[in-house]
């Protein structure tokens, strides 16, 4: 598995902490999924009251935490934010969102690039969410980035990797970046799916935390996981148009 900054996580299930029934059931969540990393948005639950009591269970969780700057939709603020997450969290990582589009949630790559830039050069190690267009995946690790996050559809929609062209073009351009997709998984086929292209990791949240069973449905986004990375390195067989027997005709008995 890829290192990320030099962290080498020990699964590459990265969960959302977000939209959960209650804090007991994102704990047992998280213990079940064998997550390596949560992500934890300063802003939303800032807002939501959680205060020192959120954050003391993220850390008992003992897993290595992402803060993102979700709902950022100028550089300002997500600089800004990052600031204030670096200070609260202790750590250099930063999950960098700069929303441009209110309906997809699709970022703006342009103030994103900019951001990036920015946080780099202050130290920051920025994870960007991004779309999976080549050449702003290349501005990004110009920029500083030494990991990318493209997205598989729009956050929260489900709907699992909607442009796989594009997703294989970004893991074939850039073989020795760490990527991980992010927003889109909504079920664990999907998350299996990106782990079969050659992904590095998968992020989500509303899946698990909106599902019926959230501790359920974690487990299985964790077997999903670690089936399609299996699969990928297993190398397996290409599509083909025409049937091939897996029995050989050699030794077929021939009636007259």
């Amino acid at each position: 598995m890829k290192r990320f900054y030099g962290t080498e996580l020990p699964n590459p299930l990265m969960l959302g902490t977000a939209q959960y029934p209650s804090p007991a059931i994102l704990e047992r969540t998280f213990r079940e999924s064998g997550a390596g990393v949560a992500t934890v948005s300063l802003r939303r639950e800032g807002a939501g009251g959680a205060g020192q009591t959120f954050w003391a269970m993220i850390r008992d969780l003992g897993v290595q935490v992402l803060p993102n700057t979700a709902g950022c939709h100028t550089v300002k603020e997500a600089v800004t934010t990052a600031h204030m997450a670096r200070e609260v969290f202790g750590t250099p990582w930063i999950k960098l969102e700069v929303i441009g589009h209110t309906d997809s949630l699709q970022p703006d790559v342009f103030q994103l690039v900019e951001a990036a830039r920015i946080l780099t050069g202050e130290g920051f190690q920025v994870f960007p969410y991004t779309t999976e267009d080549l050449v702003v995946g290349e501005r990004l690790l110009a920029a500083g980035c030494e990991v990318l996050m493209p997205w598989g559809a729009p956050i929260g929609s489900g709907r699992g990797l909607s442009n796989e062209y594009a997703l294989r073009a970004m893991r074939a351009e850039f073989p020795d970046v760490p990527l991980v997709v992010d927003a889109g998984i909504g079920l664990p086929s999907h998350a299996a799916h990106a782990m079969e292209l050659g992904y590095d990791a998968v992020l989500l949240n509303t899946a698990v935390a909106r599902a019926g069973d959230p501790v359920a449905m974690a487990r299985a986004m964790a077997l999903a996981v670690e089936a399609g990375q299996l699969a990928h390195r297993a190398d397996p067989i290409e599509p083909r148009d025409m049937a091939t027997p897996s029995t050989p005709v050699i030794g077929k008995a021939f009636l007259s």
